[in-house]
């Protein structure tokens, strides 16, 4: 493949291993600095990336540029890549609902950009097999032939703008609402006195339960902050498909509790998890 640029927006954990694979395929990638935290000024730096410094410069150096960020922002960074004057490929890889996807792709053709619609899962792609973008949309097959040589997997899914983000919604429903659920059973069951009950029914159907349910939790902590988005998200596809998206509207509230864990370097404790969780509520024993 001959060398080609592409810019990414913006490295964070996820984004910096899709530029890792991109420099693996033999693409040069760049970021942009302006603005950014200094810890994602040293992830960019420790990879290699090339600095565009300003959003602008980015828009008129790379013919590609794929948006990874938190949901809440897809948006905005879309709008202000259109009013940089972007005219070459933009791939959305945000966890965020079809019809959100749809919007942005839509004002994208307006302007004369090419928009691909992206579906991130998996965990950031350090790994072959462990992470996949799944693509939609007329250049798809451009935007994955920058990643041909991995580790990071794609797959194309036709032509129809929407599909790859609705793929990426159904499929964090389960993965990271079930974590959410969980997270509310063992905040209900804190709240009721009977979690030392519950471990010891959990163990008596299966061993290994109770620990892996705290560890699964454990493991979301520290991108709580960041699925609060996407929880929502889910429920508007849900709901917008005509399936209740109550469930995901109140995932999305038990991830707020923990938010507090943003960026935690070590798992909090499951005391501390709890507590989290059920701050404010009096405890069965307290309403005794």
């Amino acid at each position: 493949m001959k060398s080609r640029r592409i810019g990414i927006l913006h490295p964070g954990e996820m984004g910096i291993s899709i530029a890792a694979s991109a420099q693996n395929s033999g693409c040069e990638v760049y970021w942009v600095s302006e603005g950014r935290r200094q810890t994602t000024q040293e992830r960019a730096t420790q990879f290699g990336l090339r600095d565009a410094r300003t959003l602008a410069a980015m828009c008129a150096e790379c013919p590609i540029i794929m948006s990874v960020c938190p949901p809440h922002a897809a948006e905005s960074l879309a709008n202000d890549v259109l009013a940089a004057g972007f005219a070459g490929i933009y791939v959305d890889a945000n966890a965020i609902a079809p019809q959100r996807t749809v919007k942005i792709g839509e004002s994208m053709s307006a302007a004369g950009i090419t928009f691909v619609d992206g579906g991130i899962i998996g965990f950031p792609a350090w790994k072959p097999g462990t992470t996949c973008l799944y693509l939609s949309g007329q250049c798809a097959a451009e935007v994955a032939e920058c990643f041909s040589a991995g580790p990071l997997d794609t797959k194309i899914m036709g032509s129809a703008i929407g599909r790859a983000s609705a793929l990426k919604m159904c499929y964090a429903a389960n993965t990271k609402g079930a974590v959410a659920l969980l997270a509310a059973i063992l905040a209900c069951a804190e709240i009721l006195g009977v979690r030392e009950e519950l471990f010891q029914q959990w163990k008596h159907d299966d061993p290994a339960l109770p620990d892996q349910v705290q560890k699964r939790v454990q493991a979301n902590t520290s991108k709580a902050w960041r699925f609060v988005g996407e929880m929502e998200e889910i429920s508007r596809t849900f709901r917008e498909a005509g399936v209740p998206g109550e469930f995901h509207a109140a995932a999305a509230n038990i991830y707020q509790r923990l938010a507090r864990f943003k960026d935690s370097r070590t798992p909090p404790t499951l005391e501390d998890i709890l507590s989290a969780l059920t701050e404010g509520v009096a405890t069965h024993e307290t309403r005794s």
